[in-house]
């Protein structure tokens, strides 16, 4: 649940700045995602992804009782954000036929231009059910070619996670998670942002 709200979250703040932010999750159940695999990328300002991506990096605390064990005394909750390193083998092309794109309008940043084209680009590879929408380029050319690049490292990225092993990379991520010194701190089911205070 907690995991959930910090990517919805993350979303958001990717969006305000312009940044391109596409999410593979892993382990889903009723209460949402057990893990994630997140892609930054800012085509405008290529340092604007890493800066946000530093902002999120390390221990995230959530300070809530849990509406899933409610009778649970327990009510912080932490959540690891690690960066992984690049893939060391380029991702592999994904075959056009296995892509299907659906064209809508850009919005967010960009001017009058996003606003009145249909130039951004959701690209769905099919095999996978992996998406992710595209819009910083001036047309929908533009933007379907980074989507295949987008697509190729996401795919790849979830590809890594697989070879290190599931149950192996989830403990150790849990063994090395920093309680004491959180990056963020979020506040009540509405998951506000905020500086702790109070008991």
């Amino acid at each position: 649940m907690a995991l959930g709200f910090a990517l919805e979250r993350l979303q958001r703040e990717a969006i305000d700045a312009d940044i391109s932010c596409d999410v593979s999750t892993a382990g889903d159940t009723d209460h949402g995602p057990s893990s994630a695999l997140v892609l930054l990328a800012s085509e405008g300002e290529p340092r604007a992804a890493e800066a946000l991506a530093a902002t999120w990096t390390g221990s995230l605390l959530w300070v809530c009782p849990s509406s899933v064990r409610p009778n649970h005394k327990r009510k912080n909750w932490f959540i690891g954000c690690a960066r992984l390193p690049s893939p060391a083998v380029a991702p592999k092309a994904l075959r056009i036929e296995d892509i299907r794109f659906s064209a809508l309008r850009a919005g967010g940043p960009g001017g009058q231009h996003q606003n009145k084209t249909e130039s951004a680009v959701r690209a769905l590879h099919v095999p996978s059910g992996k998406s992710v929408v595209v819009r910083n380029g001036r047309s929908q050319h533009q933007n379907k070619s980074v989507a295949i690049k987008r697509l190729a490292a996401l795919i790849a990225g979830d590809a890594d996670l697989a070879a290190l092993g599931e149950a192996e990379r989830r403990q150790a991520n849990h063994d090395s998670l920093e309680r004491g010194q959180p990056v963020r701190t979020f506040r009540g089911p509405k998951f506000e942002w905020g500086k702790l205070e109070g008991p």
